[in-house]
């Protein structure tokens, strides 16, 4: 690990406690990294979502320095509740734009073409929240290396140290969970 890495984490240890100037010293470190998972998120939303990305960061940002439940791993984790932390601000506006559940009569796309195109409507995004509420309860950890590989980007390697597993078991979660994911999405065509 390297020394900004090690600060960071250092940083978000102080700021779980309630140091405030750790949380504010935090911000510029971590910024760029969250604006780019912000970004792979909206990239899979549809063209004229009225969520920006920089609001994505903020909103997402200022649920974690507030978070004192929470005791910091390291960096890696952080970027994953990050990438988890704006999957569930993008449903809530989903959900507040008042999207009808299971679609609506919408067309499904299948989680396939999700993952080279993006959710293309409000429908896609609670389509995939309800499989993926399906998933967690049925697997956990299948569920977070979804949240952690396709939400925030991250690579095998970081979720394998997240999760504490080896990178091929990570591999082999997400193959289980496309195909858990596959099943559920189509179930509700």
């Amino acid at each position: 690990m390297d020394q900004s890495q090690n600060e960071v984490t250092q940083l978000l240890l102080d700021a779980s406690k309630g140091d405030s100037e750790a949380a504010e010293r935090l911000m510029p470190m971590v910024y760029d990294h969250l604006r780019s998972m912000a970004r792979r998120h909206m990239n899979k939303e549809r063209v004229d979502h009225t969520l920006q990305s920089t609001a994505l960061v903020h909103e997402a940002y200022l649920q974690l320095v507030d978070q004192t439940r929470v005791e910091w791993q390291d960096r890696a984790h952080f970027f994953a509740v990050a990438s988890i932390s704006m999957r569930r601000a993008l449903v809530r506006a989903a959900e507040k734009r008042g999207a009808k559940k299971r679609g609506g009569g919408q067309r499904r796309v299948p989680l396939e073409d999700h993952l080279k195109q993006g959710l293309s409507s409000d429908a896609d995004v609670l389509a995939l929240n309800d499989a993926m509420k399906s998933l967690a309860a049925r697997d956990p950890r299948l569920s977070r290396v979804v949240e952690m590989r396709y939400f925030g980007g991250m690579s095998n390697d970081e979720i394998a140290e997240v999760l504490e597993v080896n990178e091929r078991t990570i591999q082999r979660d997400w193959q289980l969970a496309k195909v858990f994911l596959l099943r559920e999405m189509s179930d509700d065509q």
